[in-house]
């Protein structure tokens, strides 16, 4: 019985660390601008965390991910972070 929770332990990490990349990676984004009246997002670390999970070895939830996905997205293109691009 010991050796049940100890994997459940080591799954619970593995399950807030996968979350935590997830998160991470829907939020960034490539911000292209030419000059100061044209701005283009591209979600770019929502189509690597998209590619990722489907690519997946130890998948979880595929539902819940993409909805990590998403939520972080979406929060990641209001936040003031990413990688902007001035030409």
């Amino acid at each position: 019985m010991k050796h049940k929770a100890e994997s459940i332990d080591k799954l619970d990490g593995v399950y807030l660390f996968k979350l935590l990349l997830y998160v991470l990676l829907g939020s960034m984004w490539l911000k292209l601008s030419h000059g100061t009246d044209m701005n283009a997002p591209v979600p770019v670390g929502f189509v690597v965390g998209l590619l990722f999970s489907t690519h997946e070895h130890f998948r979880i939830d595929r539902k819940i991910e993409y909805a990590v996905l998403l939520v972080a997205m979406l929060v990641g293109y209001f936040a003031p972070y990413g990688l902007y691009i001035h030409f």
